[in-house]
């Protein structure tokens, strides 16, 4: 559906999703025609809507492809190259993306029709039956945290900047859009840091209170609280962050593949996935110009649009597995490259969260915090996921080798961004919280929202 009166612009961002919740087979979800928030009468259809935002999840402007991928290219310090000559990407790879960036639009269009459904359905619970009521509620909760976690990182300064009363991330609407009257809704401003994060947490804790520790392909308590540690550490809170991953390692039924290999590339969610986008032929990220595994995987079978650079090769030491999962290729336009193996398959579930992070998360955060969360030392969180790729053994560990580790198990998962900017850590010559490695609000929402504050350097 297209709105036409100028005016009414901003509330595309909100209904697109609403207007159609389209049938996802990958849960299972029964098709339905379009279906309009005041059509949502019944517990299918809060279900229904609830189940759809896992569509927006798995977009390419979500953890499709743009999360991770728009990450690693602002991030980006010579691992990867973007020789595909898609304009807007090759802007945000040289740190020059504009207030039109039709990437910043899209990742911002995205978030808010998944938040809006959310909202809805969280509207709705008292059509959910009282069993179910709990854990709708709760995985609602879950995603919105998700989502508005990863907006004001691409949106805002980080927790590390300081300033959380006076730093803006995004607007936080936690009521429902349903129709054009509710159009004041819509014209919120921007929130701080310090409101932003308050939320995203009560989110979190909510989540975690109410959803099961089984929720097939979909979030789980074990989600909420690997989301709890990324926002713990985000905000240097060690112990808080260890005690979360911990509930995971020492409760949750994970555990790491048996080889670096069988992380990546599988049908169904691995032992470690704790959280991870499904596809199929007739569900997926994208297989033409769009999706992660297009752009990361070398032509014919992607685009191949991002190569992986000999420098990023140097991080491997000796034996280790992850050093040599890579391969030749080349590029839709003919430019030969190396490329990662993690994205090599099509139609294979793409991992948002892994086992591997948390040791990494629980080690790091232990060492930092100066306590000991769980039955392993940071040495032994560390050696676990380097003796699993056949890395040597540390005998020492210190704060910069848990960021290397990272570097090396979660390279092209799009962690560095997040990691540089929670420990202050240069990017090349620029510092962290430096105005280029912040998208810039769209045009068309402070053309319409006035409340909307742009970002420095727009």
């Amino acid at each position: 559906m297209k709105f036409v009166i100028t005016k009414y612009r901003f509330l595309t961002v909100v209904f697109m999703g609403l207007l159609l919740v389209s049938c996802n087979k990958k849960l299972d979800v029964k098709p339905q025609d379009s279906i309009s928030p005041d059509q949502v009468k019944t517990e299918a259809d809060v279900t229904a809507l609830l189940f759809g935002t896992y569509d927006g999840l798995q977009y390419y402007r979500a953890y499709g492809e743009q999360y991770q991928l728009i990450s690693d290219l602002i991030a980006n310090e010579d691992d990867i190259s973007f020789v595909g000559t898609f304009a807007d990407y090759k802007l945000v790879t040289s740190r020059q993306q504009n207030r039109t960036s039709i990437i910043a639009e899209g990742i911002w269009q995205n978030g808010f029709e998944i938040i809006n459904k959310i909202n809805i359905v969280l509207s709705k619970l008292d059509l959910v039956a009282d069993d179910n009521k709990a854990a709708v509620g709760a995985e609602a909760k879950c995603i919105r945290a998700i989502i508005y976690y990863m907006l004001s990182g691409f949106y805002g300064k980080p927790y590390s900047d300081g300033n959380l009363t006076t730093n803006l991330t995004v607007p936080l609407v936690v009521d429902p859009i349903i129709s054009t009257g509710e159009i004041d809704k819509a014209y919120v401003a921007r929130a701080t840091v310090q409101d932003m994060y308050t939320q995203i947490e009560t989110d979190l804790k909510a989540a975690i209170d109410g959803l099961p520790e089984d929720n097939g392909t979909r979030a789980n308590k074990y989600t909420a609280y690997a989301y709890l540690a990324r926002l713990y550490m985000a905000e240097a809170k060690y112990t808080a962050a260890a005690t979360a991953a911990n509930e995971i390692i020492e409760k949750g039924p994970y555990s790491l593949t048996t080889s670096y290999a069988g992380a990546f590339n599988n049908a169904s969610n691995s032992s470690e996935d704790i959280f991870a986008i499904q596809q199929t032929e007739q569900s997926n990220t994208g297989v033409a110009n769009n999706g992660i595994i297009t752009m990361y995987n070398a032509y014919p079978d992607g685009r191949g649009d991002a190569q992986v650079n000999v420098a990023h090769l140097d991080l491997y030491e000796g034996d280790d597995e992850r050093g040599k999962f890579f391969y030749n290729g080349s590029s839709i336009a003919g430019k030969s490259g190396i490329y990662t193996t993690k994205y090599s398959t099509k139609y294979k579930v793409v991992p948002i969260v892994r086992l591997a992070e948390i040791y990494l998360t629980r080690g790091e955060a232990n060492l930092r915090g100066g306590v000991q969360i769980g039955s392993s030392t940071p040495l032994e969180d560390i050696n676990t996921i380097r003796e699993r790729s056949g890395a040597s053994t540390l005998l020492t560990v210190t704060g910069d080798d848990f960021v290397t580790e990272r570097y090396r198990e979660l390279a092209f998962e799009g962690d560095k961004f997040w990691t540089k900017k929670r420990l202050k850590l240069n990017i090349g010559s620029l510092a962290y919280d430096n105005d280029q490695f912040v998208l810039p609000i769209p045009e068309r929402e402070t053309d319409v929202n006035k409340l909307l504050e742009q970002n420095n350097g727009y």
